[in-house]
């Protein structure tokens, strides 16, 4: 089992996104373009998915672009930002994904600009 498949327990197909956010599945690829979600290939069959804290009340978690935005531009990669994103950190009482989906987008925000340094 891989890092993140050990950090991660609940996984969402595309398909089941794209059911998700009533959207469709071309909807759901263009979200991956615009980095407004990141989607790793798993299991036997290389299936593309998402965790699925990544959605909350039928929508994207809203922070998750800019903070996936930051990440990446620190040189991580889909992976590497998954697997930040759900790395319990004790000083944060928790793991980012959590406070990005409590709306703590800033202190995480700050604490991934400092990974590029």
């Amino acid at each position: 089992m891989s890092n993140v498949e050990s950090l991660v327990s609940d996984w969402l197909p595309l398909p089941d996104v794209a059911e998700l956010l009533d959207v469709s599945i071309t909807k759901v690829h263009g979200l991956l373009d615009e980095r407004a979600l990141v989607a790793i290939k798993r299991g036997e069959r290389k299936i593309r998915s998402i965790p699925a804290l990544f959605i909350q009340d039928g929508h994207v978690v809203d922070s998750l672009k800019g903070t996936v935005a930051v990440l990446g531009d620190a040189g991580y990669s889909d992976e590497e930002l998954i697997i930040w994103l759900f790395t319990p950190d004790e000083s944060l009482g928790g793991r980012p994904i959590d406070a990005l989906r409590e709306g703590r987008k800033t202190e995480i925000r700050r604490r991934a600009q400092s990974l590029a340094w």
